[in-house]
């Protein structure tokens, strides 16, 4: 067998008589970047370099090799909440006030940049793109990809089927033990929230459970079929049922100091074998303001 270093390298077994391109287009790799692989000979039949469309056998393994990056932002160091790794993808519990992207105002202290320094740790040299991102005061996970493919992968899924869930704490007690919201949302005039809009807005779907209601609030679990800015916040307002601690959409709390939002599950599928992945963030402390917050 040619199998290469899995960490550097995709390895494919070829289970049909077909082309090399025709192959790799089948199995997600876009046609940019095959021709971009066959410019920079990172294809390999059976071991050896290829540098052309050629006909591949059943049993061939052929291998694409993944090239290495400088890193897209500083690079900083700080214990992170591994859920899961493997040479495609690296999944995080984010905790509440972090930030997850660099951006003009935030060069430093972010969750990318933190990433970063866990590539060094272990000798990854790597970009860091992230498939999902979270507010900077909603925890939970975030999925990172750690090579172009895999990001084209896990971004397909999210257009597709990835289940996404969170923990919310909201205001008063809901009538029904279950709903669906399905309300457009667009951004609002100051630029900076969003609202439902049934003119301008765009589809937005929300569904939620009710875990258990006490001391005036709700604890509820929720899935995002969409996925709009603030959506599950503007969603909760909408109903008459903000979440507890959330500036923007509810007011400030002194039992919590940002909204109680967490992102407790994802389920996707693994990128070089299609296996379902059932990912879970532990719950918050500052959740324990609730009394049921940790109840399973």
């Amino acid at each position: 067998m040619y199998i290469l270093n899995t960490r550097d390298f995709f390895n494919f077994k070829v289970d049909k008589k077909t082309l090399t391109n025709d192959f790799l287009k089948d199995r997600g790799f876009s046609q940019r970047f095959i021709r971009r692989a066959v410019r920079e000979r990172l294809i390999y039949l059976n071991g050896k370099n290829l540098q052309k469309n050629k006909k591949l056998n059943i049993n061939d393994i052929l291998s694409v090799k993944i090239l290495d990056e400088e890193p897209n932002a500083l690079v900083e160091h700080m214990d992170l909440d591994i859920i899961y790794e493997d040479d495609d993808l690296l999944v995080v519990n984010k905790p509440p006030y972090m930030v997850t992207h660099t951006a003009k105002d935030d060069v430093d202290g972010t969750l990318l940049n933190y990433v970063l320094g866990h590539f060094e740790d272990i000798s990854l040299k790597r970009k860091a793109r992230f498939a999902n991102r979270l507010d900077r005061d909603t925890s939970g996970i975030v999925i990172v990809a750690k090579n172009s493919h895999a990001h084209a992968n896990i971004s397909k899924q999210y257009e597709d089927d990835v289940i996404k869930k969170y923990l919310a704490i909201v205001h008063g007690y809901l009538d029904e033990d279950e709903g669906v919201i399905e309300k457009p949302i667009a951004k609002s005039l100051d630029g900076i929230r969003r609202e439902v809009n049934f003119v301008n807005g765009q589809y937005s779907k929300t569904s939620y459970k009710v875990i258990s209601r006490w001391g005036g609030f709700t604890l509820l679990d929720v899935r995002l079929f969409t996925g709009r800015t603030h959506q599950i916040r503007v969603h909760l307002k909408s109903i008459g049922h903000p979440i507890v601690g959330d500036e923007l959409y509810g007011g400030k709390s002194n039992l919590i100091d940002r909204q109680a939002l967490h992102c407790y599950m994802m389920k996707i599928k693994k990128i070089r074998t299609n296996e379902e992945l059932e990912l879970y963030a532990k719950k918050p402390l500052d959740f324990l303001f609730y009394k049921g917050a940790f109840l399973d």
